[in-house]
């Protein structure tokens, strides 16, 4: 079966996401990433998306703090409007930064139209290209496996609150994933 298990469980180089990314389907949208003349926007979006503002007003604090890594921030975009959005935001496990995913939004009557994943996929390549070695999202363990994440506890990451083993997922960007304790992003309050 060549490699072994770190190689093909860890990730690395011959397992790189950017490598498992192939012609995407071309969407009706715009993917890019997030502006200045977006916030509002985004906002709006994220609290619809939800139902309430508590993401919103994280997406906004994480953008604030400098911990939503500038540059990482993708919206997706269809006759002008702000339909999706997905951020990365700076995590560790033990002493190793990755990225983690959180939070994705679409409008309610947007989803399921691809510009979820679509906006996601585009975030996760281009973090992928600068070099970030790993991603984690504690989420749906319906929806985020299509990306290739994969429950967290195989790479041995742990976390200090007790969540389903199914959401909290991790998956190899340019790199590899280590295995410890993850720590989000102080905004996050976990």
């Amino acid at each position: 079966m060549g490699g072994s298990f770190s190689e093909s469980r860890r990730g690395g180089p011959a397992h790189c996401y950017r490598e498992r990314v192939t012609n995407p389907p071309a969407p009706q949208f715009t993917i890019r990433p997030e502006a200045s003349g977006d916030i509002d926007a985004i906002h709006a979006l994220t609290a619809a998306a939800f139902g309430q503002v508590d993401e919103a007003e994280l997406v906004d604090a994480l953008r604030a703090s400098g911990n939503g890594n500038e540059g990482l921030s993708f919206v997706g975009v269809l006759d002008s409007e702000v339909i999706a959005h997905a951020m990365l935001s700076r995590c560790f496990v033990g002493e190793v930064p990755g990225v983690c995913l959180a939070p994705c939004s679409v409008w309610p009557e947007q989803q399921r139209t691809g510009a979820g994943t679509a906006v996601i996929e585009a975030l996760l390549t281009e973090a992928a290209r600068r070099g970030e070695g790993f991603a984690v999202v504690l989420g749906h363990a319906e929806y985020y496996p299509r990306f290739g994440f994969t429950p967290a506890s195989g790479f041995g990451i742990t976390l200090h609150v007790d969540v389903p083993d199914e959401a909290l997922m991790a998956m190899p960007l340019a790199g590899e994933v280590p295995a410890g304790a993850l720590v989000f992003a102080p905004e996050f309050g976990v």
